[in-house]
């Protein structure tokens, strides 16, 4: 569960700025067969669908307006639809398309059928060093990429980070996602995933892209043990944790994986490992990533030390059975045009080809 308080309206630039750089997407749900349902959240479903000219398989994030209206969430899903825009790199999920109805909107993404990092993890328990420095190595890219054009990302968990069909991975969910003004700016929104949240944000002092290397050190931690760091069921326990506790490292964790852990659970922002002006390069000169060669893993030239097993372009085996099991016919397929956009003007988008 999501931690979403506080919310300041966000500064994004003007969303008209990016509309009639790229043609508007004439497409509706008609465009596209339902196929299942691989993903539920807080406000709206994720659906696997083909578009029927092309026989593309891609997945569909179907969000409810009334939800988001509700749930004051109108800024971070305008935020997600133009940072996905903005966004081309190997580690990240695309955005093919974007279109709504009068109660809907609809982003279509690039598949990856090899599920969420969570389902891999709930199942093997926990990863060994190599696995996971391959994925971490990724996610530094990936944020690296992201600091360069002053968004901090904010929401790395393993349910958000995706495998693809060859086993190398790419984040998806930018929601939570904010633009700073200049790569030193600071935002004082309290949200986030409580277990991954950086001590800055539970202080309310400010926070910048610094959060991003607190949340790889949770994934790191939560990938070699199975559990993210500080972890125990009590909320205010967990944040107490965060912000004043020293974490314990099981045995098994290697001397230069506890090294780097340590320098990423800075707690002072300023002090952490990637929190000077040198961001994500700071972070990939720590020795634990010493035999990584970051060019040949950008242009995906590694092994994948998991490869997944895909029989076909809708294979959804590594899907949790809990949305799959659900009626995708239970998705409203209501047509009309977006005339009554309201706040979502500009939303319709078409990739460029």
């Amino acid at each position: 569960m999501d931690v979403d308080h506080d919310q300041e309206e966000i500064p994004m630039s003007d969303i008209k700025e990016i509309e009639g750089q790229v043609k508007s997407s004439k497409l509706s749900l008609a465009d596209f067969s339902l196929l299942k349902v691989i993903g539920v959240g807080s406000y709206g479903k994720v659906v696997l669908v083909q578009k029927k000219d092309t026989n593309e398989v891609l997945a569909m994030k179907v969000l409810k307006k009334e939800h988001l209206y509700k749930r004051n969430q109108v800024d971070h899903t305008k935020t997600e639809r133009k940072v996905l825009e903005l966004i081309d790199h190997p580690f990240i999920v695309k955005l093919k398309y974007a279109f709504q109805t009068p109660k809907k909107l609809h982003m279509v993404m690039e598949y990856c059928p090899g599920g969420e990092l969570f389902f891999h993890l709930s199942k093997s328990n926990r990863f060994d060093e190599e696995r996971t420095k391959f994925y971490a190595a990724q996610i530094v890219l990936a944020l690296g990429h992201l600091h360069k054009k002053n968004i901090v990302y904010r929401d790395l968990k393993p349910e958000n980070v995706l495998i693809d069909s060859t086993g190398y991975i790419k984040l998806t969910d930018f929601g939570l996602s904010k633009e700073l003004l200049t790569k030193n700016d600071v935002t004082n929104s309290f949200c986030g995933t409580p277990e991954y949240l950086a001590p800055e944000i539970l202080h309310r002092t400010g926070h910048g892209r610094a959060v991003d290397w607190w949340s790889l050190g949770a994934i790191i931690f939560e990938m070699l043990t199975g559990l993210p760091p500080f972890y125990t069921k009590d909320r205010d326990k967990l944040f107490n944790n965060i912000k004043f506790s020293e974490l314990k490292y099981p045995a098994y964790i290697s001397p230069l994986c506890k090294d780097l852990l340590c320098k990423l659970f800075a707690k002072e922002p300023a002090k952490r490992l990637g929190g000077s002006d040198r961001d994500y390069e700071e972070v990939m000169e720590h020795t634990w990533f010493a035999k990584i060669d970051f060019n040949l893993l950008q242009t995906k030239k590694l092994v994948p030390p998991f490869q997944p097993k895909i029989g076909s372009q809708y294979d959804i085996k590594y899907v949790d059975p809990e949305f799959t099991s659900q009626n995708v016919n239970s998705i409203d397929q209501t047509q009309g045009t977006e005339g009554n956009s309201g706040k979502f003007t500009g939303f319709s988008y078409d990739a460029p080809k």
